[in-house]
């Protein structure tokens, strides 16, 4: 199926502006199938799993056909949870980003029904409703759907397995009959059969695959690993495959920065993005990373919405995705153009239950490896040495540096040494291998007592250059106000927004006490331990 660009369809500049900014250019399967036959005031009967864009399937269609005059009830949707009924809301509300003047409220059950009557005299034109609280209106005449032009039954077949069965019908016979109605379930059961034949009048019947949500071209891998460990994994992933261009996801704008900091103070290319960038920042990271001055790129969903940049070699979800529409869009990045791609995915004990759900919903086959040995780096490194070395053996001029090398061999103290045995020292301070160390995270087995306890731990605090702030300034801070020795704190990266810092982990709970809630140039203070992971 051809991709549909949001940029093509034909609805308001402001909606499309809302899109953007949310990241998204390509339309998922769902929004593919269902937009525009919603947008022609089609019934539709769309069978989708859970999680694969279908807020945007029927939110856009539903923005476009708002106006600012409209003072009633004009869409009406259904969700069966509070949970998915403010996170529909939240979605709309994005999309209503330069549309301000529409109106979207969401009603659900666990809600102070007065404060819910009182944002209904404002007068929604919108309104996202679990059913019993809806029915509960209604029959106080707080809400009045007389004028009622569109209704969406989101996860339908969940609302029938949660006993709404008689709410629904009820609601379905007191709005309307002209009007637009789409339902959107998981299965076709027969109840939902029953719905459609009685409700809908001619309805498209649109059946998302859990084919269409996968990609089949992709070498999709699977590691367990600890947090502590992922970001040694991650590097030594990228080191033995030599991948010339990656995009690494996370799951928190947080991370994003942390890891992009990290992995840029190893040595390796890598640029971070995410939402709270501005459009100028966003811009210089993506230039340098298609004009490969970045060779890494790490992301939030969100932010990687919409890239497409060439050659792009492997894919690393660093953070598992709660949603299996991410996961696809994630590795969708690499293995274009008819190339074969490879996806890592990093997964904690945690986050097994997840990576099952992916697997099921996509039928991927989602491969088990174990991490690389320090021996496979050791001897990718070598075979990649010898390869450069065998170029500049065949163009370089090398009679003066023969010369050098029998002069250093003839001197008294290097007679023992051969020909082969500095060519091996050369070779070893190229690949680097005696640097190598097994996964353990960076300077671990330094910083561990003889007990194996960590000396020093890596905190997070919320301040950075913006806040005029420099790393004497974050030593003095510790250092005064925590009672810990200038000598003991070091490693101090300051970013934009925030800092790192290391601390003896004897006191890091004394200082995460005594900074907690302390002010500093007017902001308030948040310090975490960094490497805790969720």
């Amino acid at each position: 199926m051809q991709e549909l660009l949001f940029e093509s369809l034909n609805v308001k500049e402001e909606l499309k502006r809302a899109v953007k900014d949310m990241g998204f250019v390509e339309a998922t399967p769902v929004q593919s199938k269902s937009i525009a036959p919603m947008l022609e005031g089609r019934d539709m009967v769309v069978q989708a799993p859970t999680g694969t864009g279908k807020t945007c399937a029927f939110g856009i269609p539903i923005m476009e056909a708002m106006k600012e005059e409209d003072s009633f009830v004009k869409a009406l949707i259904l969700s069966p949870t509070r949970e998915l009924a403010v996170q529909i809301t939240n979605e709309l509300m994005k999309l209503n980003k330069y549309m301000s003047s529409i109106r979207i409220l969401a009603v659900y059950g666990g809600q102070s029904i007065d404060r819910q009557i009182m944002a209904l005299r404002k007068k929604p034109q919108i309104i996202v409703a679990t059913p019993g609280r809806l029915m509960d209106h209604m029959r106080r005449k707080t809400i009045r759907l007389d004028r009622l032009e569109q209704l969406i039954l989101d996860e339908a077949d969940e609302m029938l397995n949660m006993g709404f069965r008689e709410d629904i019908d009820e609601i379905l016979e007191s709005v309307p009959k002209e009007r637009q109605t789409v339902l959107f379930s998981a299965t076709m059961s027969q109840d939902i059969l029953r719905i459609s034949n009685r409700y809908l009048t001619d309805p498209v019947k649109i059946q998302i695959t859990k084919s269409e949500i996968t990609v089949p071209s992709i070498k999709q891998y699977y590691l367990e690993v600890s947090p502590d460990d992922k970001m040694d994994l991650l590097a030594r992933l990228i080191d033995v495959n030599d991948f010339k261009l990656s995009m690494v996801f996370c799951n928190t704008k947080r991370m994003v920065d942390e890891l992009s900091h990290e992995m840029t103070a190893r040595g390796y290319l890598s640029e971070g993005i995410h939402g709270d960038m501005n459009q100028a920042q966003r811009d210089r990271v993506m230039r340098n990373f298609k004009e490969g001055r970045a060779d890494i790129l790490i992301a939030t969903d969100v932010a990687a919405r919409g890239i497409d940049v060439k050659g792009v070699e492997a894919v690393f979800n660093y953070d598992i995705p709660d949603d299996v529409e991410y996961y696809v869009h994630r590795i969708g990045r690499t293995g274009r153009a008819k190339e074969e791609g490879v996806s890592y995915s990093f997964a904690t004990r945690r986050d097994m239950y997840r990576l099952k759900e992916i697997m099921n919903y996509t039928k991927a086959k989602i491969v088990f490896v174990t991490a690389p040995k320090v021996s496979e780096i050791a001897d990718v490194r070598t075979q990649r040495a010898l390869a450069d070395i065998r170029k500049v053996m065949k163009k370089a001029k090398l009679d003066r540096y023969a010369k050098s090398i029998e002069e250093f061999l003839s001197e008294e103290e290097n007679q023992d040494y051969t020909i082969l045995d500095l060519a091996s020292a050369f070779l070893s301070r190229e690949v680097g291998a005696e640097q190598l160390r097994e996964i353990e995270g960076p300077g671990k087995k330094r910083d561990r007592d003889r007990g194996g306890n960590k000396k020093s731990v890596r905190l997070f605090i919320n301040i950075g250059k913006l806040d005029k702030i420099k790393k004497k300034h974050i030593v003095l801070l510790i250092s005064e106000k925590c009672n810990v020795k200038e000598k003991m704190i070091g490693d101090v990266a300051v970013m934009d927004k925030f800092s790192f810092v290391n601390v003896p982990s004897s006191k890091a709970q004394e200082i995460l006490h005594t900074l907690k809630g302390l002010r500093y140039n007017g902001r308030k203070l948040n310090v975490e331990i960094s490497n805790k992971r969720k």
